[in-house]
């Protein structure tokens, strides 16, 4: 299995001038997506709850979230976002890649367009 990597680029909102470019780790096992702590509080953006979250080997660890708007070859998409601390890795979750309308091919190792059901 490979470990696959995605640069993306993260705002406060849509309209925001402020944008950082981060290097992800693709995890479509994680839930919400991780940024740096200190990227996002220079992006303007702020926590509003600590969520606890369980590791792979079962550690608990709990962090702040907040909320970012991502971008990706020209879509965008809101999303909840971990605020991470130090020795924490960007990754990239379900949630940002549900709200960009992306899925990652398993095959390829390339996100590619999610096929969109309205039911």
């Amino acid at each position: 299995m490979g470990l696959t990597t995605q640069k993306l680029i993260v705002k406060e909102t849509h309209r925001a001038r402020r944008k950082a470019e981060v290097e992800f780790l693709i995890d479509s096992g994680a839930v919400y997506s991780l940024v740096p702590a200190a990227k996002l509080k220079a992006l303007g953006i702020r926590p509003h709850r600590k969520v606890d979250f369980a590791l792979a080997d079962g550690t608990k660890i709990t962090r702040q979230v907040g909320d970012a708007y991502f971008e990706f070859q020209g879509t965008g998409g809101a999303a909840p976002v971990i605020f991470g601390e130090a020795g924490d890795e960007a990754l990239l979750g379900a949630t940002t890649l549900e709200s960009l309308g992306l899925i990652l091919n398993p095959f390829s190792r390339q996100l590619v367009p999610m096929r969109m059901l309205l039911a």
